[in-house]
């Protein structure tokens, strides 16, 4: 073989070489990709949970709200509170009056479900208050705005208490 023919062929080393810092380029490019996409989700997934987060506000604000309007209502010598959740949508106590507190029972947007805990009235004859039957612990953790103060540092999403405020003498 002369030289000639040896300068014109390309060395096998060369190119097992050259394969395999293709191959690893790959595998480096998918671990980026693997790490981005990871990334990519966990954020996603705390953006929907702080939006829910914000959506239980609203719809515990709402019920709240209910609440009260179904306790300021009252007609003399009954109960101010209502015996189920769904007394706040046809008011029960005046059957010729046909009374909405609340439009509609909300689904709870952490648990996806139209079933809320409730804060039974001191004389147990009543609710004064709902809370979301989610376990999990909350995103938001401080810096509530002044209805929900009392949620800071709370550990679960059942802690968060959405309540008429009670006035013991009127039990």
């Amino acid at each position: 073989m002369d030289n000639k023919a040896q300068l014109q062929r390309p060395s096998r080393h060369l190119f097992k070489s050259e394969k395999g810092i293709a191959y690893l380029s790959l595998l480096i490019a998918i671990a980026i990709i693997g790490i981005a996409a990871t990334a990519t989700v966990k954020f996603g997934t705390l953006v929907q949970r702080r939006y829910e987060e914000e959506q239980l506000l609203t719809i515990g604000t709402e019920f709240q709200s209910a609440l009260i309007s179904y306790a300021n209502a009252t007609p003399t010598g009954l109960s101010p509170y209502p015996m189920t959740i769904q007394d706040l949508i046809k008011d029960p106590r005046n059957p010729t009056v046909l009374r909405r507190h609340l439009r509609k029972i909300y689904v709870d947007p952490l648990t996806g479900k139209s079933e809320w805990g409730t804060v039974a009235s001191m004389d147990g004859r009543g609710i004064i208050g709902i809370y979301s039957l989610s376990a999990d612990e909350p995103i938001k953790v401080g810096n509530f705005d002044p209805p929900f103060e009392s949620f800071a540092g709370k550990t679960s999403y059942h802690d968060w208490l959405f309540m008429i405020p009670v006035v013991i003498g009127n039990q």
